[in-house]
């Protein structure tokens, strides 16, 4: 979906967020779910189109990320990229794999191991961006 929202007719909550996971079927998901929270949803497919949406798009305060994707960078690489970039926005990395550099992650950023709920994923949304 390379970047475009899919955006609810009424956004609730007035919170944006970035999705961005290589699968299409779990990034649709994702989406679905976020949007039933009320949330403003961009997404992308890879790390450099993650980017792109955040330049383009300043009201993005969350990004979900999976860890293992193709282009010139992981969503680890990506995670530590934004902390640094943008402060201000919200991480939430998930994974397959196990992840042995959790502790290497920046602070504050929650970490999922997939299979994950979607219901986790949305109270984690609600639970940063209200914090």
């Amino acid at each position: 979906m390379g970047g475009k929202s899919r955006v609810q007719t009424t956004v609730q909550n007035g919170r944006a967020i970035l999705i961005v996971e290589d699968n299409g079927a779990i990034r649709l998901g994702a989406v679905d779910t976020a949007e039933r929270e009320g949330f403003l949803v961009f997404e992308a497919a890879n790390a450099d189109e993650a980017i792109a949406v955040l330049e383009a798009h300043p009201e993005i305060q969350l990004v979900f990320t999976d860890i293992e994707m193709p282009g010139s960078m992981d969503g680890l690489k990506l995670v530590r990229y934004v902390s640094l970039r943008w402060p201000p926005i919200r991480l939430i990395v998930a994974s397959g794999k196990m992840l042995r550099e959790h502790a290497a992650l920046p602070e504050g950023v929650l970490f999922f191991a997939k299979p994950y709920r979607h219901a986790d994923i949305a109270t984690a949304m609600r639970s940063l961006l209200a914090a």
